[in-house]
């Protein structure tokens, strides 16, 4: 008994992510609680399927701590949403990316509107984010703004808008793409993009 139990604190100290997920269902009931706690301070995304489900945990205190892991995490969401809209266009492409990471539903329309950034570096990093939640849940409601930023001046946004739209999968971007993988777009690595997207969702809509 306890022979094996997981250090939490070591755990939590390199973020092991994984090793404190895999802690959430251990046996002794302090180390389930201990490693709810740490995912929350922690903040990453990875932890909210996990603690989700450890909210049916048998024991109050475990489904507590995970409660209140998951209030956390939705914290920082909300930070991260605001910080969209900071002076520093370093903070706005961090909180971007941030967001992407976390996958949360919430972040999708902020994004959108970030596709129009004045700085090209927030503009691909809000494409990439919405192509990272697109994949996570399947939303779709970022794939008329993507098509749009296949027209943006700067070939960085454009290569992430096409990147992103085929990491959604959604068919209305099929035509779009083809314009831009069939030499329309003056950049390479847009083309090859593009064209790396239509086989995605090809695939993909050939799995349905």
């Amino acid at each position: 008994m306890g022979l094996f139990k997981p250090n939490v604190i070591k755990l939590a100290a390199k973020k092991d992510i994984e090793g404190l997920i895999k802690a959430l269902k251990d046996k002794d009931s302090d180390v389930r609680e201990e490693a709810a706690e740490a995912l929350g301070e922690i903040g990453d995304d990875r932890a909210v399927e996990p603690l989700t489900k450890a909210l049916k945990d048998e024991d109050s205190s475990v489904r507590s701590k995970a409660a209140k892991a998951l209030e956390k995490i939705k914290a920082k969401v909300e930070r991260l949403i605001q910080d969209l809209k900071h002076e520093s266009s370093g903070v706005r492409s961090g909180a971007a990316r941030a967001l992407g990471k976390i996958g949360d539903a919430r972040a999708v329309e902020p994004l959108i509107q970030a596709l129009k950034d004045e700085d090209s570096g927030v503009r691909y990093r809000a494409a990439g984010a919405l192509g990272r939640i697109g994949i996570r849940i399947g939303d779709a409601r970022a794939v008329e703004p993507l098509i749009q930023a296949l027209k943006d001046e700067d070939s960085g946004v454009r290569w992430g808008a096409a990147m992103a739209l085929g990491d959604i999968g959604d068919a209305r971007a099929m035509e779009p793409l083809l314009k831009a993988f069939l030499d329309k777009d003056e950049d390479g690595s847009v083309r090859a993009a593009a064209g790396v997207s239509l086989k995605r969702i090809k695939e993909k809509g050939s799995k349905k």
